[in-house]
């Protein structure tokens, strides 16, 4: 992991992944070591949480372009939170994956239908985790990058006249 400047943008012209911001969030303390430890490996800040209006509090003081989200958990659980963060304009496009030790469809169908991106069963596989998480940032960076430059063309080629 690595220190971001509180003013760098994650999704600076750098590398992919430099500065990304990744939100743990598990009530488990074992857990949450666990994951923060696998992520290591990543040019990342990474955040924790310990439910899901932790997690909500934290999404809110600073955005991260990935969380990592348990959903057993008290207070308000990973789909509640899930279905909140999908449901606000603001924070919808951050990718979720759910990690979980449910594997009923039942729960896999609860998890899609709050709004995940993905899911991890429980007991986690480090190089699973880290690819996924690798490859969910490359693609949240790449819709950023587009975003901006459809922005800029917007702005440079001015609005369109209406007939």
């Amino acid at each position: 992991m690595v220190d971001c400047p509180e003013n760098t943008s994650p999704s600076d012209e750098s590398q992919e992944n430099s500065c990304s911001k990744i939100l743990v969030v598990d009530d488990n303390e074992q857990n949450l070591e666990l994951l923060v430890a696998y992520l290591d490996d990543l040019d990342c800040c990474v955040t924790t949480a310990v439910d899901g209006i932790d997690a909500l509090d934290k999404v809110e003081q600073d955005k991260p372009d990935l969380i990592l989200l348990d959903i057993m958990m008290p207070r308000m659980s990973g789909f509640e939170a899930c279905r909140k963060l999908k449901s606000d304009p603001g924070t919808r496009d951050i990718p979720i994956v759910m990690i979980t030790a449910l594997n009923e469809l039942g729960d896999i169908e609860r998890g899609v239908e709050s709004g995940t991106d993905d899911f991890i069963t429980k007991p986690v596989n480090r190089l699973e985790l880290v690819t996924r998480v690798r490859s969910l940032l490359r693609v949240s960076h790449f819709k950023n990058e587009l975003e901006r430059t459809l922005t800029y063309l917007a702005e440079i080629e001015g609005e369109p006249k209406s007939e």
